[in-house]
């Protein structure tokens, strides 16, 4: 995007923010896991990602949230690039204060929780408004409580970690990851490690985050019914690439290519 196109995307909508892969790419030693990755994502839009295991579908997600660096190639979020920044009419790698600036706009949640064990309910999410924002003590308790309203674990609020369930877990990070108010979440299969009875109560936790549109929303997932629900289009990956790009009863009824077939096909199998 060129200096000029920069000052023109500067009055995007403050709510939810766009995202821009272009020319990306990723290996790790001769394993390339991202081929020149072209994908926009509108704001506001809710994409999933379905694909084989080493297909790259979460390094998209994690080079997004700063945890993997690309090797080549550009990434914006919202009007702001991500690694990069506007020197005059030229893209300079970005110092590491704008890529922080940046990131602050994303929340990302894990299929592994990543929860401070130490610390309560509460208190996982107090912590990033406080330390990111710069939100008073009680400013932060006070938004906590909402989002743990919000998930439905208002009385878990001085549990820790320990002392929940992992779909507890899972929806404890999904408001701490909502705390600091971000413009895109991604979810990395956010329901494979927990027990088949607690998935539900939070992929509807997941829906009720996207029925409120607020937030552009990338999702990474196995779950092809909740994939089929929430989304408003599905990509399918393979070899770094996407293959196959619709909405979800273009994409899983009808399906052009045939990887996405021998996936889908799969999938269901079992």
């Amino acid at each position: 995007m060129s200096a000029s196109e920069h000052e023109n995307n500067s009055q995007e909508q403050q709510g939810a923010a766009g995202v821009r892969f272009r020319e990306v790419s990723k290996a790790y030693g001769s394993n390339v896991v991202l081929r020149d990755l072209d994908l926009d994502v509108a704001p506001g839009e809710r994409v999933v990602i379905i694909g084989p295991s080493g297909s790259g579908k979460t390094t998209i997600l994690r080079v997004a949230m700063t945890l993997e660096r690309p090797d080549s190639g550009t990434v914006e979020i919202g009007d702001e690039q991500l690694y990069h920044e506007w020197h005059g009419d030229k893209l300079r790698p970005a110092r590491e204060r704008h890529i922080r600036a940046v990131r602050s706009e994303i929340g990302m949640v894990f299929q592994h929780f990543n929860l401070f064990p130490h610390m309560t309910a509460l208190e996982n999410i107090m912590l990033a408004p406080m330390k990111v924002h710069g939100k008073s003590r009680e400013e932060a308790r006070v938004q906590g409580m909402e989002l743990l309203a919000k998930v439905g674990l208002v009385r878990a609020a001085n549990q820790t970690p320990g002392q929940l369930s992992g779909g507890q877990k899972q929806r404890v990070a999904i408001a701490r990851s909502l705390a600091t108010e971000p413009r895109l979440m991604l979810f990395d299969e956010v329901t494979s490690a927990l027990d088949p009875e607690l998935v539900g109560e939070v992929l509807a936790v997941l829906r009720d985050i996207a029925e409120e549109g607020r937030t552009t929303m990338m999702l990474v997932t196995h779950e092809m019914g909740f994939a089929r629900d929430i989304a408003d289009r599905v990509l399918m990956f393979d070899s770094g690439q996407v293959v196959e790009s619709g909405t979800p009863s273009k994409l899983f009824d009808a399906p052009e290519h045939e990887r996405t077939k021998s996936f889908l096909g799969a999938v269901r199998r079992h």
